[in-house]
């Protein structure tokens, strides 16, 4: 029997998507848009160049297919860790080995978060529990509750704090789950094994931790909701150096204020994943599209604030896996979940990754084990006034 537990980005992506089953070209020039707000990017006008990253590519491809570990996930965060390493941060993750055909072993291990580091040397895998039965680096509740991760933070003391998404299950189809709570991980700094877990902010149903942007004293913990069908991003704030684990505010459209019922919307059409990033002297916001249903098209947005207001979207990308007319002529392939890696940035050249999934998960996931990893792009950004 193949592995039946559920994968999460399916059901989590089914949610969000949005978009047009046209494949596009590895490489693309997107339309022009327009900054907002008081810097250097209002009334700016932005323009993209967009190519597969392909030193990444081949490293995460010939790593999956013969490292005997790590073989796809998804979410795709990264974080510098001590020593000049980059921990590459996974939700939903298969493990063991992948067949000469491309297909991957009925029984593959399957975990809910893991962790790949990359150093010089190349990639390893850090998960939980033991090599004959790992977990994630989050295991999950002795109940079943499980977790998917947000993206990490540097922590107090040299730690990793890592938001969580935790659900439950509702009943045994693939998509019989449902969302629970917040809450947030310290990972040690070194070997990357959990040590606590506490509470966050849960109180309105947002789900906290699509994105962090830590600027000086303060930490921006971005969150999404579906006011009235739509997806849209919320913004807290916490301050010191506790960071996730501080004092949260919510931005309330005007200030920063105590009550979680008071945050407001500051962007619609975000996917569950995203990224707002410093960028010159204003802000970047990289998402999926979700104004339409099933979208191919990776979009930025810009602002003069970690708030907003940001501009209309540009489009940057269109994943070319999506769909019957995709790479892989297989109407039940997705991608979703686009955001900027800003650690890894050079000049206006951003990296940019991307998630590929299916909705036969007991099917294609097994029969091609390429379908289920991550996607490396290069963007070059252009901005003239």
């Amino acid at each position: 029997m193949r592995n039946r537990k559920h994968i999460a980005a399916i059901a989590t992506a089914a949610s969000v998507l949005a978009g047009g089953l046209l494949a596009a070209p590895a490489s693309a020039v997107a339309p022009a848009g327009h900054g907002d707000g008081q810097c250097s990017l209002a009334g700016a006008t932005l323009t993209a160049t967009a190519s597969v990253n392909g030193p990444l590519t081949e490293q995460f491809t010939t790593y999956a297919e013969t490292g005997g570990a790590w073989t796809g996930g998804d979410s795709t965060y990264t974080l510098p860790l001590k020593g000049g390493r980059t921990g590459w941060f996974f939700s939903d993750s298969f493990l063991g080995t992948v067949n000469p055909d491309g297909s991957r072993p009925a029984g593959s291990p399957f975990v809910n978060n893991s962790v790949v580091v990359q150093t010089s040397k190349g990639l390893s895998t850090v998960t939980g529990g033991t090599p004959d039965a790992p977990v994630g680096i989050i295991p999950p509740e002795p109940d079943g509750r499980w977790y998917w991760i947000g993206d990490p933070a540097d922590g107090p003391r040299g730690t990793v704090q890592v938001p969580l998404l935790q659900f439950e299950r509702t009943g045994t189809g693939s998509f019989d789950f449902q969302w629970t709570a917040n809450r947030l991980a310290t990972l040690d700094g070194d070997s990357l094994q959990l040590e606590s877990i506490v509470d966050l902010p849960s109180a309105t149903g947002i789900n906290w931790g699509s994105w962090t942007l830590e600027e000086g004293n303060h930490t921006y913990i971005y969150g999404i909701a579906d006011p009235e069908g739509v997806r849209s991003s919320y913004v807290a704030r916490t301050t010191g150096m506790d960071r996730l684990a501080g004092e949260w505010t919510f931005w309330n459209g005007a200030d920063w204020v105590a009550d979680e019922t008071d945050a407001v919307p500051v962007v619609p059409y975000v996917a569950n994943e995203f990224s707002v990033a410093k960028y010159r002297d204003g802000y970047l916001l990289i998402t999926q599209d979700t104004s339409e249903l099933f979208s191919t098209r990776i979009v930025a947005r810009t602002g003069c604030s970690p708030t907003g207001p940001f501009s209309e979207p540009v489009e940057l990308y269109r994943t070319p896996e999506t769909g019957l007319a995709g790479s892989y002529g297989d109407a039940d392939v997705f991608t979703y979940n686009a955001h900027e890696h800003p650690n890894l940035r050079t000049g206006n050249r951003l990296l940019v990754t991307y998630n590929v999934n299916t909705f036969d998960n007991v099917g294609d996931v097994y029969d091609d084990a390429s379908i289920y990893r991550p996607r490396f792009i290069d963007v070059e950004l252009q901005v003239r006034r």
